[in-house]
């Protein structure tokens, strides 16, 4: 089963301009806030209306303005779980979910569905709870719940963990996780959070104000950003532009240094970004000297700035994280980075 998206909308100043597939496996749509996330969902539902293109789940067009076609939301076969659940405040558990059963006439078969659901989701005791009486967690599954009831081609998850503590979303994460690998549809979650993305998506689509780059498998994206905003929004601390005076060798004028490559760099090469974590005291390979600034220590790491002889006045300091127990007594005086560290970046209009 496959979805796939070409839509454009406008909304003032801000136009929306998407277009990817997603296939079985959970598709993370990755972005700032603004970027077209949570609208790019509400089209693929239904739920706003694109200005032109095209919407196809599994062969069936759910939205086409060539042909005038705009099928209804309860006709998409598309579940979505909204940023806040959306459960009805004054209806229970069990009223909540026979909301999803509502075209069921049997009434033996929709209660024995609602108990497959209660017990495949822990909820069975809170079957006459209000979603008030409810924690955080037993909501999401309560409107996780009346959505699989409904028996969705695709799902569209909107933020599901962002009204969360850290430590119950961590929890959550893994307990969903298990759901959707089980559903067997596409999964559409849309995410700010780069390490939800790492955990939860099988596969990353960037977007980046109202552009969406082609989902990549979500470890080949962390190894490889290839565009700015990729690297921001995978946590790439150290950026700058660069430009290519070899195949295998770019200049940075920021840090006033040069870099090898472990790739062939391209000729429209924009600039580099360097993981906090891949810089090493003992590599030979892309060695410079540095100059500590400051330092913070954190539960598990240190945080290190620091920067380069040859480094512009106005740029920022470079970070270098690494484990407690690895920190140097003396700092050392030069770092290095390994080649396939070195992350080359070009215009995303480009990929």
């Amino acid at each position: 089963m496959k979805l796939k998206v070409d839509i454009e909308k406008r909304l003032g100043d801000f136009c929306l301009r998407t277009a990817f597939e997603a296939e079985e496996g959970i598709t993370g749509l990755l972005g700032a806030s603004g970027s077209g996330k949570s609208m790019t969902l509400k089209c693929i539902a239904g739920i706003e209306r694109p200005d032109r293109g095209t919407i196809e789940l599994d062969g069936v067009t759910l939205f086409d303005s060539s042909r005038g076609i705009d099928l209804p939301p309860q006709k998409r076969h598309v579940g979505y779980l909204f940023q806040n659940y959306a459960l009805f405040p004054n209806m229970t558990v069990r009223q909540n979910i026979l909301c999803g059963l509502h075209h069921e006439k049997d009434k033996a078969v929709r209660e024995k569905q609602l108990e497959t659901m209660l017990s495949t989701f822990g909820l069975t005791g809170l079957e006459k709870h209000k979603p008030a009486q409810l924690s955080g967690g037993q909501q999401q599954r309560v409107a996780l719940a009346r959505i699989l009831v409904t028996k969705p081609q695709l799902l569209l998850l909107d933020e599901p963990f962002s009204a969360l503590d850290s430590y119950l979303r961590l929890r959550l994460q893994l307990e969903m996780r298990e759901t959707l690998v089980s559903f067997g549809g596409p999964v559409l979650m849309v995410t700010h959070d780069r390490d939800e993305a790492y955990r939860m998506c099988d596969r990353i689509a960037v977007m980046d104000n109202g552009r969406t780059a082609a989902p990549k498998k979500t470890k080949e994206l962390f190894a490889n950003p290839e565009t700015l905003s990729a690297a921001v929004l995978t946590g790439c601390k150290n950026r700058a532009a660069a430009r290519k005076v070899g195949e295998y060798e770019m200049e940075v004028p920021e840090w006033g240094i040069h870099l090898t490559t472990a790739l062939p760099l391209r000729d429209n090469l924009c600039g580099v970004a360097i993981r906090a974590h891949y810089f090493q005291p003992r590599s030979d390979r892309n060695r410079f000297p540095v100059l500590f600034v400051r330092e913070m220590e954190e539960p598990f790491e240190w945080v290190i700035q620091f920067r380069i002889p040859g480094q512009k006045e106005q740029t920022e300091n470079l970070w270098w994280r690494l484990p407690k127990d690895r920190r140097p007594q003396k700092m050392p005086e030069a770092l290095g980075i390994a080649p396939e560290n070195v992350l080359p970046l070009y215009p995303t209009e480009d990929l």
